[in-house]
């Protein structure tokens, strides 16, 4: 290991390189060569482990696999595997291999399987007649040795492009942990790079939208930092700072997460945080970890040095006072911050800050009901009823609703709960009132938010139920509407001897799609879907011989609406 990861590794006292050997505080030694890489080729990143993504934080490491698909994938250590998924989103197809140290190896976004764990998928998609699997393996079903082949890398689930998603997790906790500090080897000399700074002027006040806050140009380079031309900065009261800045490594364009932010006043640490780990039931707090109204508003990316209320995140290993920072004399002190990589690589912007008493104090407009973030909280009217689990909230909140006028497509008024800036950490409960005008049609109605789409819907007491996971405008919509089934390349009568698969293309406008079923013969076959272009399709196989068939395709969307295709074909 080298000498620049182990002074890292032990400045850091989580994870430590002594003798050859990488130690994680909640696993037993593991040598720092037990893991081989997961493909045969140099391995260049197109994003780390904890940068930030849209709700979570990214949980491994995307390898590039040079813009195609079909690079065999192998074990990385002995063991079994422990979990097999197919997705319509998501991951796609996923490898779950359990190794006796005691981490699981994640293998995401496969083009296809090995033939025997290929044959192992297909045999339970047959048996519980879907698409989408998710199926847990007993050790003794398909036993690996390190470097066996288990799939191909490719394109699949949620893939934004052709690469390797890869993770190791704590086979106990679950927890995931950057396959970094465990041995998988990228090369990286390449020191983080700072765009901006940012003064936040909270005052006291929770962290909103409506925070005062400051922008600062960085200039410099090569890990060194400055604010240009600003002199001294000038505060008063309480205030944060946030930061903008991405990392590189070798032979990768791509800007990717900060391993290491730390913040100091004086050379005393403010605000320390290591994402080295964190638990999957934690990842949306990424949402409380930046500046989120600045994300949704604009794009940007700016990582917050001071806390909420309930940040949920664990890898924060220092927040004096939260990271929040109020100047009681007239001196002019000290901030920098240090920005590292996993390897070591360090920038650090240096500034100054001067208390000026004459500055006026941002006072926060709060109007609204009361909510607090520690405690359940609901509102109830005679059209809406809405319930907040304790813990939801990252700060207190003072709540604003607004009713608003019928839209001529929908079946109830618009309610305004709050506004699309604030994040919640997990799902509420909403129902909204039906009126009588459409109690003849409750089976069909949706709560609909006008800023991200259907949020489902169960009618239930006189309320159509859901469990949104943002505030928004929502009212009620009627879902009438059968999904919509487009042949690419079949047609009533066709021979197909010579075609290897028959494609469509399916959509539905409202609810979604729930479930698509195809049959020929009246027997059910697999049929494969791509979310994002939205084309389903069947690879012929020995099911399907020579001669005349029937077809019959059925999609049905989630207020179970159906369309069926049928037709003839030969082959």
């Amino acid at each position: 290991m080298k000498l620049k990861r182990l002074q890292a590794l032990l400045a850091f006292l989580f994870f430590i390189a002594k003798m050859g050997m990488a130690q994680d505080t909640s696993l037993p030694p593991i040598p720092a060569d037990y893991y081989r890489n997961p493909l045969d080729i140099s391995l260049y990143l197109a994003g780390n482990f904890g940068e930030i993504r849209s709700n979570h934080f990214h949980s491994g490491l995307d390898i590039k696999t040079n813009q195609r698909e079909g690079y065999p994938v192998y074990a990385v250590a002995d063991g079994h595997v422990s979990r097999l998924r197919v997705q319509v989103g998501g991951f796609g197809n996923a490898l779950y291999i359990d190794h006796p140290n005691g981490t699981t190896s994640v293998y995401a976004h496969l083009q296809r399987f090995s033939p025997e764990i290929a044959a192992r998928v297909k045999a339970m998609q047959y048996e519980q007649k879907s698409f989408a699997v998710d199926f847990m393996l007993t050790p003794i079903e398909i036993r690996l040795k390190q470097g066996d082949l288990i799939a191909y890398s490719g394109n699949t689930g949620s893939s934004g492009g052709p690469h390797l998603h890869f993770e190791l997790r704590n086979t106990k906790t679950e927890e995931t942990i950057n396959p970094i500090l465990l041995g998988i080897k990228i090369k990286d000399t390449l020191k983080p790079q700072l765009n901006a700074l940012y003064l936040y002027k909270t005052n006291k006040y929770s962290f909103t939208e409506s925070t005062p806050k400051q922008y600062f140009a960085v200039s410099g380079g090569n890990g060194n930092y400055t604010l240009g031309n600003i002199g001294v900065i000038q505060v008063n009261g309480e205030f944060g700072f946030g930061i903008s800045a991405f990392d590189q490594q070798n032979g990768s364009a791509n800007h990717n997460g900060i391993y290491s932010t730390v913040l100091k006043l004086d050379g005393e640490t403010i605000f320390e945080s290591i994402i080295d780990r964190f638990a999957f039931e934690n990842s949306r707090a990424v949402n409380a970890y930046i500046d989120y109204p600045s994300k949704i508003s604009s794009g940007r990316v700016i990582q917050k040095s001071f806390l909420s209320a309930n940040p949920k995140v664990r890898f924060v290993k220092k927040a004096l006072n939260n990271g929040f920072i109020q100047l009681k004399d007239q001196n002019v002190h000290d901030v920098e911050y240090v920005v590292s990589d996993i390897e070591g690589n360090s920038s650090v912007l240096r500034f100054k800050v001067k208390n000026n008493p004459a500055l006026p104090l941002y006072q926060a407009k709060n109007t609204g009901q009361l909510m607090f973030w520690d405690k359940e909280n609901k509102l109830e009217n005679e059209n809406i009823k809405m319930i907040l689990p304790a813990g939801i909230l990252y700060d207190n909140l003072h709540f604003d609703y607004v009713e608003k006028s019928k839209p001529s497509w929908g079946a109830s008024k618009i309610f305004q709960l709050h506004n699309r800036l604030t994040p919640l950490h997990s799902n509420y409960s909403l129902a909204i009132k039906v009126d009588s005008s459409q109690l003849a049609n409750t089976d069909k109605l949706i709560i609909f938010q006008q800023e991200s789409g259907s949020q489902g819907g169960v009618f239930k007491d006189g309320y159509v139920w859901a469990q949104p996971k943002t505030f928004g405008n929502f009212y009620l919509r009627a879902d009438v509407t059968p999904p919509s089934i487009v042949p690419l390349n079949i047609k009533e009568g066709a021979n197909l001897s010579t075609q290897s698969n028959i494609a469509f293309k399916i959509s539905d406008a409202l609810s979604g799609i729930k479930s698509f079923n195809l049959y020929i013969d009246n027997q059910w076959v697999l049929a494969e879907f791509d979310v994002r272009n939205g084309r389903l399709w069947h690879t012929f196989d020995e099911k399907t011989g020579f001669g005349k068939h029937l077809l019959k395709l059925v999609v049905t969307d989630m207020k179970d609406n159906e369309k069926t295709y049928d037709i003839t074909f030969y082959r």
